[in-house]
Parts: structure tokens; sequence; C-alpha cells
């Protein structure tokens, strides 16, 4: 019996969304629909549906054996171990308030040190959603203590935590790299530049806002806490710095792989967290917290392998690139296609998923047209603008859940968020029309 590929691909994707969207674990509906898929094509050509299971269930092996044993799968889990041990040893918090305090004359300077902290938390971690919990507990109190406004409060703490994925390491360029096989030092790399830039559009944006509505944040004056830092704060706040270095300027210099790099700094951030006062018990809790929570990652990167495998089996990129052929969009057409697809996407699936899905389909097609290492950071740009994107933001509901104040509406999350979701849309335009601001600083250190 013959079958025709299209038919069959398109009624996977059709069936792994509706399982998707009626609670079904991503994993799970990754991989149900590859199997079946796989079966599908594989019992057509062969004239035998039972070849056809054999071959799907061989082809489960051959992924998760390629896939896993590499080392690149460790940076995940040790880089998520490394945040932990930064935010359960307090050491977040100390680094929130020596940045607070070395900001006093700046307008606002409680929210400007909340995006200051996230870029250099996010620097440690690169997990937006870990900024997003740490922050609300650390930052938002404060302001509000302070007599910030409370919307623009919780906007600075959504909008700011995007850049956990954007300034390197993060977790979803390792994902990325992953996926489109192309060098995570390289995307590293190449998210500095666009991260510290959106980054100073935030600050600027913030110092703007206060002198134009003064209403939003009390004077510098006013704000300023009335306790100086301890010295272990003070060092506290360094060590982080110097963990910085260490792991970037480890990958940067050719030193560490940035798995290596991702165990070095999990070690280091251990060391900073027995000085900060964890024993083994708190030590054992994190270790554990964080296998917990990147082993569903893990799982999740298997299943979407395998229906990446599918996909490129049954000829998806072949099929999008005809479709876009079709209609004549043209280059800008088809980028603008894929931006609302990732917004729409980015209301009701995580990032990671969202690259899972998309990623294999749409980094062949622009590959002819837009530099591979600059279309990485571009897409982490607007899928991060899709996890402050009404009405299913993730990072608008982790804050909503992080801070501790219960009469917190998520509206007034997702209107604090608005200047940071369009400066995050500024900069990926940015990249679009100038993509040597991504990909100059790799040709001059790879």
């Amino acid at each position: 019996m013959e079958i025709d590929q299209n038919t069959v691909l398109i009624g996977m994707f059709v069936l792994m969304f509706i399982g998707i969207l009626t609670g079904i674990h991503i994993s799970f509906a990754f991989g149900i629909t590859a199997l079946l898929g796989n079966i599908l094509i594989f019992g057509a050509m062969e004239g035998d549906w039972g070849g056809g299971v054999d071959i799907a269930v061989r082809g489960v092996g051959s992924v998760a054996y390629e896939y896993l044993r590499s080392e690149v799968f460790a940076a995940i889990p040790l880089f998520m171990l490394l945040g932990d041990f930064v935010n359960r040893s307090g050491a977040a918090k100390d680094l929130y308030n020596l940045i607070n305090r070395g900001l006093k004359v700046i307008p606002g300077r409680l929210a400007v040190a909340t995006v200051a902290g996230n870029a250099v938390f996010a620097a440690v971690t690169g997990v937006s959603i870990a900024a997003a919990a740490a922050f609300s507990r650390i930052a938002y109190p404060q302001m509000r203590l302070h007599g910030y406004n409370r919307t623009f409060a919780l906007g600075s703490v959504a909008g700011s935590a995007c850049l956990g994925m954007i300034i390197p390491p993060s977790v979803l360029l390792i994902v990325w790299g992953i996926i489109t096989e192309k060098s995570i030092a390289e995307l590293f790399i190449a998210g500095a530049i666009p991260g510290l830039i959106l980054a100073t559009f935030y600050m600027i944006y913030i110092s703007l806002a206060v002198t134009l509505k003064p209403d939003l944040a009390p004077k510098s004056s006013e704000g300023s806490p009335d306790n100086a830092l301890s010295w272990p704060e003070i060092a506290s706040g360094f060590g982080i710095g110097g963990l910085i270095l260490l792991v970037l300027g480890g990958i940067w210099g050719g030193l560490f792989s940035p798995s290596e790099a991702a165990g070095v700094g999990a070690a280091g951030a251990m060391a900073l967290g027995i000085l900060k006062g964890m024993r083994s018990r708190q030590i054992a809790e994190t270790v554990i917290n964080a296998g917990k929570t990147a082993a569903p990652v893990m799982f999740l990167l298997l299943t979407a392998n395998m229906y990446a495998k599918f996909m490129e089996v049954a000829g998806m990129s072949d099929l999008i690139r005809g479709t876009f052929e079709t209609y004549q969009l043209g280059h800008i057409g088809i980028v603008l296609v894929i931006i609302v697809i990732w917004l729409i996407l980015g209301m009701i699936l995580d990032s990671i998923s969202i690259i899972l899905i998309t990623v294999p389909i749409f980094a062949p097609i622009t590959e002819p047209f837009f530099d591979p290492i600059a279309f990485g950071i571009f897409g982490i740009l607007v899928i991060e603008a899709g996890l402050l994107t009404p009405p299913f933001g993730l990072l608008v509901y982790t804050v909503k859940g992080s801070v501790d104040d219960p009469s917190v509406q998520l509206s007034e999350i997702f209107m604090g968020s608005v200047p940071y979701w369009v400066l995050m849309l500024v900069v990926m335009v940015m990249i679009w029309a100038v993509p040597e601001i991504a990909t100059w600083l790799p040709s001059k250190m790879m």
C-alpha cells in the first residue's frame, strides 16, 4: 500500500499538537507521533508493517545512543546545578545588593539594579525562569518597600529575566546548537553583544521612564537602603563575578568546552555555596533538585530528536520550502512568517519546546540567506519575546507564582512587560538588518 509522505507528516504534526493542547506531556507527544510516523513511512516503503515497526523501534535506540552519549548534553544539567547553588546559597541576593549600591545616582536605580543583576545572573546560570523566580523574591519586595509603582516593578523583573536566554551561557543556546549541529561556543560568543545591547536599552528605558514620570519610582536619595553591605556580602557578590570570568573566559579563551566550563562553574558555585554556609544536606538537596529539573529536559531532547529525524525522513524541509516558493514570499516574507509562528507558539509553549518543534524546520530554510549563528540569536530573542506575550507568557506566570503578594494580577505583569517586549523586538530587527552584530565577535575570537 502506498502512503503519501506529506499526508503522514501533516497528520502526525496535527496529532502531536492536539496531544499537547489536550494535556499530554510534550515529550510523549513527540515520541509517540515520531514512532507512529516512522512506522507508517517505513512500513509503506518496505511493504511490510512488521518491518516498519522493527525499523522505527531500532531508530529509537539509534537516536538515544547518538545524542544522549554526547558530552554536549552534560552542559544542561551542570549549568542548572550552577544556578541552583548560586540561588540557594544567597549569593544571588548579595550580587543584587552590591549592584544596587553601585548605582546610587541613577534614576530608578533599584529597577536598573534588577536589570544589571539579571544580566550578571544570566551570565552565570543561563536560565530565565530561574532569574524570574529569584528576582521576584529578591528585587520586587525591595522596590515596593521603597515606593516603586507596582506594575513598573513587576515589569522590570519579568522583562529583564529574558536576558537569561540571550547572554551566555544559555540553556536555549545549548539546545539550539545541539538541534542545528552548530558550534555552541560560537553561539555563546554571538549572544554577548546583543545581550549587552538589550540590557543597556532596558536600563536607558528605566531611567527615562522614571525621569519623565517621577511617580513610577522615588528619587535616588529616597530609595537608598539604610544599611551598608557587609564584607562577606561584598566578597560573595564579587565571587560571582569571578565565576563568570572563569566560565566565559574559559570558553572564549579555548581553555574549556561548554560542557567542561559548566562542570568547572558548578564546582566553583558549590565552593561559593560552602563559603556562604551551605552544608552537606543543602548541597545534596541542591544536586537532587537540579537532577529533577534536568531529567525531563533531557528526555524532551531525546524525543524531540526522534521527531526531528522523522521530519527529515518525511521531507518536512522540502514541504515547507515548496510552500514558501509556491506563495513567492521571498526572504522577508519567510522571516515574517517565522516570527509570527514563534510569537503564537510562545503564548502556549515553553521556549525549549518551541525550539525543538520548529528549528529543525526553519534553520535549513533560512540558512541560504540568513547567517546560521545570527539566526540563532535572532530566534532566541523572538522566542523569549513569546514568553512575555499574553495570554500564556511563561515568564509572567513564573513571576506571578514567585512574588509574595497575592493581590498581584497577571494583567499588571503583562502591562509592565510591554516596553521590554518592544525593546526585544527592536534588537531582533537590528540583528536581522545587520547580522554582524551577532557574528562579528565570533569571527574575531574563533
